[in-house]
């Protein structure tokens, strides 16, 4: 089977569109379908972007009736906790603090006039699996942490899915599943040295950077810090402390992965790594896409993308 693997689309209804139209899929009967090819899409459907519910409304029939494959985004993940209660505390798994609030306020504010429709989302969220392996191709919204990988699938009987205990147990930090979930969903993280932080893309400051966690050949802070070029030069670039990689060799299938919010050209991380999440929700975002054919070592020349369009 021949992928495309889009990366995070944020509410971008209108660019997403666009970009499915290049790849050649045409829409019949309201499903956008490739006559050889599937979609493999990232997660992080929702907030940011204008068109919650019209992104929806494209990728869940295409998922739902098997021309697209998806993993589940940090995203989903989120919208998930912030509308499940804890039953220990009767709690929320994820708080409703004005910051939580904030990040997810255009998914809330789409689904506002209809508890119903909101629940059945929250619901399908659920079905969105956190990783893929298909034996040649691996498909994880931010980091391939074999280990974390295999310890969700014994204590899930093999299962790949956000299980309840799952959920649960992985919205209290110093569990286990917490670690498993913030690795998998949101990337491999550092504390930086005392004394150091930098602003994100959304103005919170933040004292962990989230980091090229296969690359053994970054020493230093600023080199191993993965994320918008724009906040390296807030970076240090000390020498690193701690451990900060994950295994994933080069002769393993090749990974696809969402998440980081880059900005350059894009381009294989490494031979056998690709990240396609280029900022689309951003002024001078694109939705990307790599297009991927079997092969074991990754081209620059199998991407392709779509400028954020005026609307989105």
């Amino acid at each position: 089977m021949a992928y495309d693997i889009i990366g995070d689309i944020h509410g971008c209804s209108l660019t997403l569109m666009a970009l499915l139209d290049q790849l050649g899929y045409e829409k019949k009967a309201g499903l956008y379908r490739h006559p050889s090819r599937q979609v493999i899409f990232l997660g992080d459907f929702i907030d940011r972007g204008p068109a919650q519910r019209e992104v929806l409304d494209i990728v869940r029939p295409m998922i739902d009736s098997g021309s697209a494959l998806s993993v589940m985004g940090n995203h989903e993940f989120n919208a998930i906790a912030y509308s499940t209660i804890d039953p220990q505390t009767g709690e929320y798994l994820r708080p409703h603090s004005g910051k939580n609030a904030g990040q997810h306020q255009a998914f809330l504010d789409a689904y506002a006039d209809n508890t119903r429709e909101y629940a059945d989302v929250i619901a399908w969220f659920k079905t969105l699996p956190l990783w893929l392996d298909l034996s040649n191709l691996r498909v994880v919204h931010a980091c391939w942490d074999s280990g974390w990988i295999q310890r969700i699938k014994d204590a899930q009987d093999g299962s790949n899915l956000l299980q309840p205990n799952l959920l649960q147990n992985a919205a209290h930090a110093g569990k286990w599943q917490f670690e498993a979930i913030e690795t998998l969903l949101k990337g491999k993280e550092i504390p930086l040295k005392d004394g150091f932080s930098f602003k994100d893309k959304d103005g919170n400051t933040r004292h962990h950077i989230r980091v090229r966690w296969w690359d053994r050949t970054a020493n230093s802070y600023q080199k191993i810090f993965f994320g918008p070029e724009s906040a390296r030069t807030a970076i240090p670039d000390d020498d690193i402390e701690g451990d900060h990689l994950v295994e994933y060799g080069h002769d393993l299938p090749p990974c696809f992965l969402g998440h980081y919010w880059l900005e350059e050209e894009p381009e294989p991380l490494a031979r056998n790594i690709a990240c396609v999440d280029f900022s689309v929700a951003k002024r001078g975002g694109k939705l990307v896409a790599y297009r991927w054919d079997g092969e074991r070592e990754l081209s620059k020349d199998k991407f392709m993308h779509v400028d954020r369009l005026e609307g989105d």
